[in-house]
């Protein structure tokens, strides 16, 4: 069985252009172009990146990287890093780590880890010997980081790899989530709501990537704590082809419908207002008057607004 190259698409890696096909960095498939983990063949790069000056990616061996001896981590949750293993197990490593050459010693390119202790520990007892990784060659954050973000705008990413990038951009690379809103014409809460894709199950996210499971539908589905109940409830939406609407209604079904806590009205209101700040991905307000009520949708340009009227069904003409 062939060993896995990456996990749910290459995450990050996916913003960066791929070094030359060399020994020491990086094995490619036969074809050239990077592995599908969902359908076993490749897919197709991004033939427009900008270069990312101070960082390339490529898949190292494990065995040449060592950990950072100045930023040790030696806790690790058992029950976190047993999990984490099965999962890199079963899918592969989503989120590249981060290392800086050594050099060369005794003809072999050596790495120093700089960020992904745990995906690299829980990689080497999957018994992987290679792992995804930014090879970076400068300090400087803001550059890699704007570099990055100019990727990200011209990358066709699934919704967990840009769920991934995200999360990647703002940990390691010192992104904000208004420089992502911004670059990306969108609103935060659109940010917010697709980094929250990664509390999924990986199995789960792996639907969502391959397209079975709708962005749309998961997020409604995370309105559930307990993962089987997630599991059951994606499985019948995907089986009865259900609408997200739909979908919506059927996670409510265990309790009352709603889950309204008494208070009247504006309880009501402010129930209904995030379920459409949710369906709608932006920031919704209702407020009743004596006389009269407002509804207020939130859009962070003119393309965003659209994208609302879309999902509203209305037409646009302009």
């Amino acid at each position: 069985m062939a060993e896995k190259k990456g996990g749910l698409g290459r995450g990050i890696g996916a913003l960066i252009p791929e070094v030359a096909n060399t020994q020491d960095r990086m094995e490619r498939p036969a074809d050239g172009n990077p592995i599908s983990v969902f359908f076993g063949g490749s897919t197709n790069a991004p033939v427009d990146l900008v270069p990312v000056p101070g960082a390339t990616f490529g898949y190292l061996n494990i065995a040449d990287i060592t950990p950072n001896a100045k930023q040790p981590r030696s806790n690790f949750d058992p029950a976190d890093f047993a999990e984490l293993v099965g999962s890199v197990k079963e899918f592969g490593v989503l989120q590249p780590i981060s290392v800086r050459s050594l050099g060369k010693q005794n003809g072999v390119n050596k790495y120093e880890l700089i960020m992904g202790e745990r995906r690299l520990r829980a990689s080497k007892e999957a018994g992987l010997t290679q792992i995804p990784a930014v090879i970076r060659e400068t300090g400087d954050e803001n550059m890699l980081r704007d570099a990055l973000l100019e990727n990200l705008h011209r990358s066709d990413l699934n919704a967990i790899e840009e769920a991934s990038a995200y999360q990647q951009l703002l940990e390691e690379y010192g992104c904000t989530q208004d420089q992502l809103a911004e670059k990306l014409s969108r609103s935060r809460p659109q940010i917010t709501n697709t980094i929250r894709l990664l509390r999924l199950p990986t199995a789960l996210q792996s639907k969502v990537a391959a397209g079975v499971l709708s962005a749309g539908h998961a997020r409604a589905i995370l309105s559930v704590e307990d993962p089987d109940r997630m599991t059951e409830l994606a499985d019948k939406v995907i089986n009865l082809g259900l609408s997200v609407r739909a979908t919506e209604e059927l996670v409510k079904k265990p309790g009352k419908r709603g889950k309204i806590k008494p208070g009247g009205k504006q309880d009501a209101l402010k129930t209904l207002a995030e379920s459409l700040s949710d369906k709608l991905n932006t920031s919704v307000r209702i407020k009743l008057g004596l006389k009269k009520g407002t509804i207020e949708i939130d859009f962070a340009s003119v393309d965003d607004m659209k994208r609302i009227l879309t999902e509203l069904g209305q037409e646009t003409k302009f």
